[in-house]
């Protein structure tokens, strides 16, 4: 018999959270116990609550209290335990697991390099949370690189998703691109690919006050303006936003001001999960909530199995490098660790250079 530790959050109020624990049975036939050695916590977790029932991130790992949840994280474990052939004690695996510290899971697909979690009630939800990553023969493999990996993969195989999305629709026919919360760390990851690309249209990174030194430091957009500052934005021309945040009224203010120029909006995250209600101005025919897992099945029936995963493997590695620049990661260990870090982050607490790796 297991003991599993979680945490779980009030799915009307994120912010408040609570450890549980709960008795595990052995392994039936064909399953694995993993131990999740740590994950991280970043804003984009935040928008796994936010976004839990719509898009239905509570169905991966359902709490046992009515009206709680427990956010998916990503991270790395062990397997400790095993009745599958394939996959044995000692394993290491990187993915999509819930934020506690141990997940009882059923492997299928079984390749050299990964698996599926094939569970039931996991059959139906996007596919790029349910493969698991062997990591022991993922060619170069860097353990040094596990912490960045933990806060960024997931990050910046969203920004280079964006990115490839727009290339794709030819940036709507725009010369200009705002990025809104260009402090986040999914942003950047939008400005490292926009900023190496000679034919992206110029950026502009909006972010408040407290951030817009440290934006304007990092020297990957084209210019840096504060929310109070939206009018300063060039309405002449054709425009796209990539909006990071959910902010309703930061969104209407600048849809009206750009008018007819706003050619197309990509909303990324909700991070400001108490302000998305969109108001008057906002102009829903040209705006459109985007969804990464969607892109990425549409680039692999285009480009064909391990294409996509490998371009956004190699961009993800070259920005992770880039990034120990400015990135500060802080380490820490033990349940009341997990509670302070999902505090910090659900609370907007936790500064835009600086990011959570906690284990149980």
């Amino acid at each position: 018999m297991t003991t599993i530790t979680q945490f779980v959050v009030r799915k009307n109020d994120l912010s408040d959270g609570r450890i549980a624990t709960q008795d595990l049975s052995p392994p039936s036939d064909g399953e694995v116990l993993a131990r999740i050695d740590r994950f991280a916590l970043t804003a984009n977790n935040v928008t796994y609550g936010v976004m839990g029932e719509r898009i239905g991130y509570w169905k991966f790992f359902p709490a046992e209290s009515e009206g709680e949840g427990v956010i998916p994280v990503w991270g790395f474990a062990e397997i400790v335990e095993s009745t599958h052939p394939e996959v044995p004690v000692g394993e290491r695996i990187y993915g999509f697991f819930p934020m506690a510290s141990h997940l009882v899971m059923q492997p299928a697909k079984v390749s050299e390099g990964r698996f599926v979690d094939g569970a039931e009630h996991r059959a139906g939800l996007p596919p790029v949370y349910n493969s698991y990553t062997r990591v022991a023969t993922e060619p170069g493999y860097d353990g040094d690189l596990d912490d960045a990996r933990m806060v960024l993969f997931p990050l910046y195989a969203t920004s280079f998703c964006i990115y490839d999305f727009m290339q794709d629709h030819d940036w709507y026919g725009a010369r200009q691109v705002v990025v809104l919360s260009a402090s986040s760390k999914t942003a950047i990851g939008c400005a490292y690919a926009i900023s190496a690309d000679a034919s992206a249209p110029r950026s502009v990174g909006v972010t408040s006050p407290r951030n817009a030194a440290s934006v304007e430091k990092l020297g990957l957009y084209d210019e840096v303006l504060t929310y109070d500052a939206l009018d300063n934005i060039d309405a002449s021309i054709p425009t796209v936003i990539i909006d990071m945040s959910g902010d309703g009224g930061v969104l209407g203010r600048l849809h009206q001001h750009l008018g007819d120029a706003m050619k197309y909006t990509s909303n990324v995250g909700v991070t400001h999960y108490d302000a998305n209600t969109m108001p008057r101005g906002f102009i829903r025919d040209r705006s459109e909530m985007f969804f990464a897992p969607g892109h990425i099945q549409k680039r692999h029936k285009e480009w064909g199995p391990g294409v996509f995963e490998k371009r956004a493997h190699d961009f993800w590695k070259d920005t992770a490098l880039k990034s120990r620049d400015w990135l500060t990661i802080h380490r820490e260990e033990g349940a009341d660790a997990v509670k302070q870090a999902w505090s910090a982050v659900a609370l907007g607490k936790t500064p835009a250079d600086e990011a959570w790796v906690v284990g149980f």
